[in-house]
């Protein structure tokens, strides 16, 4: 087994050093997707929603979760981010989410995209709960990563 990045020698947690990395350009993508009811989704498609732009709150939330992600995720570096997008795209019965941090520095952004997409789901469920209290999240995951030291990596299909 590889050497847990995060356990110093006496197996306490630590917070990576990185001080001696290049800074590279790094991206990273991630998925996921929030399954409702027909009234719930059509309510949304068409901005109807009690709360008001269920998409638009849930984009601006995204884009300040992945901000915030060092304050969120134990042992991750606070980031200067350069971007970050979050996507909809409705499915059937479902809103997919899609987000993309990138930056140029010394350690990825796997857990900023992940970061936004999951609370960009949580939000589109605040938003539409009183539609839909059986709403379910599902499959959010790293999509893609690219630059750093291990390179690039795409999810299987």
């Amino acid at each position: 087994m590889a050497e847990l990045t995060h356990l110093d020698h006496n197996g306490h947690a630590r917070m990576v050093d990185v001080g001696g990395k290049p800074d590279t350009t790094r991206t990273a993508t991630a998925t996921g997707r929030i399954a409702m009811a027909p009234a719930a989704l059509a309510a949304i498609r068409s901005g109807n929603a009690p709360k008001g732009d269920v998409l638009a709150a849930a984009r601006i939330a995204g884009i300040m979760a992945a901000k915030k992600t060092a304050e969120l995720i134990p042992l991750c570096h606070p980031l200067a981010l350069d971007s970050v997008t979050v996507d909809f795209v409705i499915e059937g019965d479902a809103v997919r989410a899609t987000a993309t941090a990138s930056l140029t520095g010394k350690t990825g952004v796997e857990m900023e995209a992940l970061t936004a997409t999951s609370v960009a789901l949580l939000t589109i469920y605040d938003m539409a709960k009183a539609l839909d209290k059986g709403m379910v999240i599902e499959n959010v995951r790293l999509l893609t990563k690219t630059g750093g030291k291990s390179g690039n990596w795409t999810a299987p299909e």
